[in-house]
């Protein structure tokens, strides 16, 4: 079971249930959880959450433009191509362009 710290209460518990419930190969930006979890504009507390809590899927999450997490982009790297996901230059890569920015996308 993820741990997750409470002292934010709500948002920290949204982020956690939203990262959950990923399936492997799906990636989201910062943003898109933030805003899913009801607060569009907090990406960067999407970060601390991740950075300050164990067991969530970290490696599924990546910036507006796809880039990986600096200084761990090899292990990012690593786990998103064992799911299947494509990455070129850095970034998580779609060929999907039905939509432009999904909330929840399976990047191929």
């Amino acid at each position: 079971m993820p741990r997750v710290l409470q002292s934010g209460g709500g948002f920290e518990e949204a982020v956690s249930r939203i990262l959950q419930s990923l399936r492997p190969g799906e990636v989201v930006t910062y943003g898109d959880v933030a805003e899913e979890a009801g607060h569009p504009g907090a990406g960067r507390a999407v970060g601390n959450v991740l950075a300050r809590s164990e067991g969530l899927p970290w490696w599924r999450v990546v910036t507006s433009t796809g880039r990986l997490v600096p200084g761990h982009e090899a292990e990012q790297s690593r786990r998103l191509r064992a799911e299947g996901v494509r990455i070129s230059g850095g970034k998580a890569s779609s060929t999907d362009s039905r939509t432009p920015r999904p909330i929840r996308h399976r990047f191929e």
